[in-house]
């Protein structure tokens, strides 16, 4: 009996699942690759506290600082699923450790840049290093335990993103309180060769054992088009709707030629038969949508804090911690897990948009009458995003095979980028639009309306007029976040049905 070439190709793809107790050293190992991560995360936001700093010392224009924060963030998310699948393909231990050198080399780089385009240079290499990391953590976390423990691994996982999320700002203000700006990215120099030690020691070798060629046209388009597309989303607000929509349109193009490349070559970087797949579909929609509202809601509400109640950027930022906390504390003792398992991932799902689309509300309609409002707000989406973002990963990760775990974690890592970037665009387009309608005065920003105002009585109309825009706009992100947990419960619903039919059948 002779084998076709596809199920040929479908043999050499399969890769042993994980072991039923999982690796030894196991938790071990997600402890360092935790910490490896935790730098990659706090750099997404820890130069936002510099941006003084620059300015004074290099001279930076704002232009400048744009591309300072932006170089990172396009060159990680528009490398991730090309990341992903070089670590399927050459190995997960291999590309854990290129990333971590590289993103060693960026930081050693960027503390030593005498110059804005020294530094922007440096931060495009971190972000090299940066997809390389998120990518294959999540492939080793996949690997290295037992099914049955997935959902604690990966809530673990998603909680060091939360922390370095919250805690890049505060490190960042400690930081330039005792030291120059440099230190901020030469701090990571220490974790990276721990990193390294850690990983050449500990962590074992896993790749995808088909001996196909790599797909070097899918990772050219797929890697100009999320990069065009993030940069697109990123850009509108400040350079006009109208440049952004065209680079959109350009980005949406080269994504629809990688859609159509991918459906015909013979070995695909990313198989869009996984589309197909409704718990696969739901969770995408599930990790866009809770990323839409964290990511926008933050944005809105550090804005709010900053210029309307006073605080400075680090007062700011303490006072947004408890969802990052929250998220932390949950995942860390397993609570969340435990509830994903008792509730199952379509009613987790659900529960946890729930939840965000209520910490929204309050956070829109109680932020006027004190910080109590907002706290409450805060801690319903931390409790959501706890929940939420374990259950989409792990529906997301489980409907792909293991020896594409690269791919998707590639997938993972594009959707909550893209996601966070559509929040922070869709909802302060909202805002702008509701400010420029209700303000007393003509001004692009809230800064511009404030210098323009002519006495007590209209600066405190431009105040009011940007607090019922912040409003409006986490009202629309409600109920997005809640229309996008009903479609991701049903999707996923559907799935578990289909295979239980499967398996009874």
């Amino acid at each position: 009996m002779t084998t076709s070439p596809q199920e040929s190709a479908e043999e050499r793809e399969r890769e042993p699942a994980p072991p039923v107790q999982g690796h030894p050293r196991r938790w071990l190992i997600l402890g360092v690759i935790s910490l490896a991560q935790l730098t990659v995360v706090l750099d997404n936001t820890v130069l936002n506290v510099a941006i003084p700093s620059l300015t004074d010392e290099l001279g930076a224009a704002t232009s400048d600082i744009q591309w300072m924060i932006n170089a990172y963030s396009l060159v990680q998310s528009g490398l991730l699923l090309t990341a992903g699948s070089a670590a399927d393909r050459y190995g997960r231990k291999k590309m854990l450790a290129t990333g971590l050198a590289l993103f060693g080399i960026g930081s050693l780089a960027a503390g030593l840049a005498e110059t804005t385009g020294q530094l922007i240079a440096a931060r495009a290499g971190m972000g090299v290093g940066g997809a390389l990391l998120l990518t294959t953590t999540l492939a080793v976390v996949m690997q290295i335990f037992a099914p049955a423990e997935h959902a604690k691994a990966i809530g673990i996982w998603s909680a060091v993103s939360a922390l370095g999320f919250a805690c890049g700002p505060l490190i960042g203000g400690f930081m330039l309180d005792h030291f120059w700006w440099g230190a901020i990215f030469l701090i990571n120099l220490p974790v990276v060769a721990l990193g390294l030690v850690a990983v050449v020691t500990l962590v074992p070798e896993s790749k995808n054992r088909q001996g196909d060629r790599p797909d070097l046209l899918g990772a050219v388009l797929s890697t100009v088009g999320m990069a065009a597309l993030v940069y697109a989303i990123i850009s509108g607000p400040g350079h006009g709707w109208t440049s952004g929509r065209v680079l959109a349109a350009v980005a949406v193009g080269v994504l629809a030629l990688f859609a159509h490349w991918e459906s015909r070559v013979p070995y695909p970087m990313l198989d869009l038969t996984f589309f197909r797949d409704q718990r696969f579909t739901g969770a995408v929609a599930g990790l866009v949508l809770i990323t839409f509202g964290m990511g926008g809601a933050l944005f809105l509400l550090t804005q709010h804090l900053q210029f309307v109640l006073g605080y400075g950027p680090l007062e700011a930022g303490l006072r947004t911690a408890p969802l990052a906390l929250t998220v932390v504390l949950l995942n860390f003792s397993g609570v969340a897990a435990k509830w994903l398992a008792r509730l199952g991932t379509p009613v987790a799902a659900l529960l946890s948009m729930v939840l965000m689309a209520a910490g929204l509300v309050a956070i829109a309609t109680l932020t006027g009458h004190g910080y109590a409002g907002t706290l409450l707000g805060l801690l319903l989406i931390g409790v959501g995003c706890a929940l939420g973002n374990p259950a989409m990963a792990h529906a997301l990760m489980s409907a792909i095979p293991p020896a594409k775990a690269g791919v998707g974690a590639g997938v993972n890592g594009t959707l909550a980028e893209f996601g966070n970037g559509l929040g922070v665009a869709v909802l302060g387009a909202v805002l702008t639009s509701r400010f420029a309608a209700l303000a007393p005065v003509a001004a692009t920003s809230l800064p511009a309306a404030l210098a323009s105002a002519r006495g007590e009585g209209e600066r405190r109309r431009v105040l009011d007029a940007f607090s019922s825009g912040v409003e409006s706009s986490q009202l629309v992100g409600a109920v997005a976040v809640l229309l996008g947990g009903v479609v991701a419960a049903v999707l996923l619903r559907r799935a578990e049905r289909a295979d239980s039919g499967v398996v009874s059948a």
